[in-house]
């Protein structure tokens, strides 16, 4: 399965004989078939047919709307998959104990994974930064100790800004970058992240769709207004896997230059032009359909993209269990 994405203005997409069909302004026209499809990324000023859109409903295919800039606004989709009684038992689960061991295996999984991804750059540049490792690994086993999902965050936070102090000493000169920014990005390296993840969050948005939970009813981030926690949950063992080796390989790669991005005069503000947008979000595809054997279950190669999906599997065991220790997260070697 992939994702039809849409970057450019003016795009038409309809359906014709069993394919997507996207129709550019100059006259260029690409095909896709249907039955492939997971999902349409639409980002800037384009459309979709009212047929298609009706195609996709009946089919699940996921319609998601970003700005030019990779700004996540909304999506278009189908009630088919809600599943009341599941929900229902989601939503039970909230601020248990079951929270607080699901919080655990993922944050520690994603401290492990943060590890790995800063080790491997680290040999690349031929460095060492053992104060930085060593705090990563502190962070981890304090983890194992906490006794509340606030705790859990805390220790989350701290290895978030050693890792990051840890990518920022491994990247190309050009990109350096000093810690997250947000809303808005305030470099390159930190523009890069945040659309990766906003791509990130919209995968695992149609997934957690399609086992009929609610992505708005999380277990470790607290209930946010507008913002679909369980998807913000779910994402946390899969961001340095995903997205920050994507965005490391393509700037230490020389993939990208200064001149894939804007700076907003007016404010604060960096982000990708159209082309630098391409770029990633190619790489990122690229990416998801990887196949690796990184899932303690499975024996066999699985791409990326599967592999959340089979996490979501082990979820939807664990909330029907109510047992969190059905949930075994990747970790990365």
């Amino acid at each position: 399965m992939s994702y039809l994405y849409v970057n450019d203005n003016g795009v038409t997409v309809g359906v014709e004989a069993n394919r997507c069909v996207a129709k550019y302004p100059d006259g260029m026209v690409k095909y896709v078939p249907i039955e492939s499809l997971e999902g349409i990324v639409i980002m800037g000023q384009s459309q979709l047919t009212t047929r298609c859109t009706e195609e996709c409903l009946k089919r699940g295919i996921n319609i998601s709307y970003f700005s030019k800039g990779g700004r996540y606004f909304g999506r278009l989709q189908s009630t088919g998959h809600v599943k009341a009684e599941r929900q229902r038992q989601q939503c039970a689960l909230y601020d248990t104990e079951f929270s607080v061991e699901l919080a655990k295996r993922m944050i520690s999984a994603k401290l492990k994974n943060q590890s790995v991804v800063l080790k491997r750059y680290e040999r690349s540049k031929n460095i060492a930064l053992p104060e930085i490792d060593n705090m990563l690994d502190i962070c981890r086993k304090k983890v194992a100790e906490c006794k509340d999902v606030y705790e859990i965050m805390g220790y989350e936070g701290q290895g978030a800004k050693y890792y990051f102090d840890g990518l920022s000493k491994c990247i190309n000169e050009e990109f350096v970058f000093h810690g997250r920014s947000r809303r808005p990005p305030l470099d390159e390296f930190n523009s890069m992240i945040g659309l990766g993840y906003s791509v990130l969050m919209n995968e695992i948005y149609g997934k957690i769709e399609e086992k009929g939970l609610n992505p708005y009813f999380g277990f470790i981030h607290r209930d946010a207004e507008k913002h679909p926690t369980l998807a913000s949950d779910l994402m946390e063992e899969w961001r340095a896997v995903l997205v920050d080796a994507t965005v490391m390989g393509i700037i230490n790669g020389n993939e990208i230059s200064k001149d894939d991005f804007v700076k907003n005069l007016d404010e604060p503000g960096c982000y990708l032009n159209k082309n630098g947008v391409g770029i990633l979000i190619k790489k990122l595809e690229k990416k998801f359909q990887t196949d690796v054997k990184y899932l303690d279950y499975v024996d066999y190669p699985v791409s990326f993209r599967h592999a959340m999906m089979l996490q979501m599997n082990q979820l939807v065991k664990a909330i029907e269990s109510e047992d969190a220790t059905q949930y075994l997260p990747i970790q990365i070697r």
